[in-house]
């Protein structure tokens, strides 16, 4: 029993950021490791039951939108509102466990572990539903279409969007940002039919065969979708999570939609020449995710050509260290999470303090361009005096008006959506 513990404790360690496989002399990659270590627990037997991770995966495979929007206001409007209650009444223990954080040598007392839970703040005014939810576009027999019918045609250049589950489910405003800045540069949009997950977290989480069988599913449907949608000869699938990106990559897209590729949403605008310019008030840097979506140049050269620089305060600069939310991590294993964010804690405090060194006294934000970061930086928001936002979401406030998503959702309401029977 010792023997399969030791092995568990190690499994849940990793964060899977794949970072590890730079500096190793003989390029293992633990992050492969740790993955096949969980799959191996799981098949023998040997995997604990955790309820953080039970909670999370049960969110991620559902696919019915009943069972969906009820899990989504159990955790999101119940759970989270929770979490951060407990943050407010045992803030003296939390400050106190952040500022020191014990070592990780076995998992800690319960009572410690539930310190861990609530010592960073979880996200709070989430959007209230999902965004597939505020368009009317649940149903898993059709593929819905959103483009602007005054603008467009069929001839018109179609984008294939795979929102993930972390830009529909839980972050539906990135979701409806991706969206809706497709609609200002002028492309269709087709989204994949129902909600799907693209099955990294399940293969993240040891549960391969469960992973495959999503591929699989996801795979085969769509082939439908192309078959169905042919006459729009889609060329490029875009995505607005670098994890769904990784998973995706193995999909074999160019044989789905021939000729195509993936592009992250960020990547795609500024190919299309879309950039503010003269943003005032506002000072930035940026958080490049573990699986960073971008992939074609220097993610912190990207999102000073999208954001135009800081305005007065230089370029944006990248902010180092992972976030420590990790996917699941953080309600699996909070205990690892609160080293984590030690450090992260540190990187941030240091970055907004240079942002701030001529007396600068407006807000200074983080950006990313991952679900799971923006959850993590999220935490941050009061330890660091920073707030986090996704580049995409941004872009869209200043491009689009401090409304743009009742807009958007208005406008797609009202007769942008095209539902095709697949």
């Amino acid at each position: 029993i010792k023997h399969w513990d030791e092995f568990s404790d190690v499994a849940d360690h990793c964060t899977v950021c794949h970072k590890c496989v730079t500096p190793c002399p003989v390029k293992i990659d633990f992050g492969d490791v740790s993955m096949n270590m969980r799959n191996l627990l799981r098949k023998m037997g040997q995997k604990k039951f955790n309820p953080g991770t039970a909670a999370s995966m049960f969110f991620l495979n559902a696919t019915n939108p009943q069972t969906i929007n009820l899990a989504r206001t159990a955790m999101m409007g119940v759970g989270y509102k929770a979490q951060r209650l407990g943050n407010e009444v045992l803030k003296k223990f939390a400050k106190k466990q952040t500022q020191h954080p014990p070592a990780t040598v076995g998992k800690p007392p319960v009572q410690e572990q539930v310190i861990h839970f609530i010592n960073k703040k979880m996200p709070g005014n989430l959007p209230k539903k999902t965004a597939r939810a505020l368009l009317d576009i649940e149903d898993n027999e059709i593929v819905p279409i959103i483009r602007n019918p005054k603008t467009t045609t069929a001839e018109t250049e179609a984008v294939f969007y795979f929102p993930g589950c972390g830009s529909e489910r839980l972050f539906s405003q990135v979701g409806l940002a991706t969206q809706a800045m497709l609609w200002h540069v002028g492309v269709q949009t087709v989204l994949p039919p129902g909600y799907l997950c693209c099955g990294y977290p399940q293969r993240g989480n040891g549960q391969f065969d469960k992973a495959e069988k999503m591929v699989s599913d996801n795979r085969v449907l769509f082939h439908r979708v192309a078959n169905t949608l042919n006459y729009l000869d889609i060329k490029t699938v875009v995505v607005s999570c670098g994890t769904c990106y990784d998973q995706l990559a193995g999909y074999e897209f160019d044989k789905i939609f021939p000729g195509c590729r993936i592009i992250d949403i960020h990547e795609y605008l500024l190919e299309k020449g879309v950039k503010l310019e003269g943003v005032t008030g506002t000072r930035y840097m940026y958080h490049d995710p573990c699986h960073t979506p971008i992939k074609t140049m220097d993610p912190t050269k990207l999102v000073n050509d999208l954001m135009g620089g800081n305005q007065g305060g230089g370029k944006i600069e990248k902010n180092d260290r992972c976030c420590g939310e990790s996917g699941t991590l953080a309600v699996t294993r909070p205990d690892v999470s609160t080293q984590i964010r030690f450090r992260k804690e540190e990187e941030m405090r240091k970055g907004a303090d240079k942002l701030r060194t001529d007396d600068f006294n407006g807000d200074v934000k983080i950006l990313t361009s991952c679900p799971s970061c923006l959850q993590g930086l999220s935490r941050y928001n009061e330890d660091a005096s920073v707030t986090a936002d996704y580049i995409v979401v941004e872009m869209a406030k200043h491009l689009l008006g401090e409304n743009w998503m009742p807009e958007y959702v208005s406008r797609a309401n009202a007769g942008g959506i095209e539902r095709v029977l697949v």
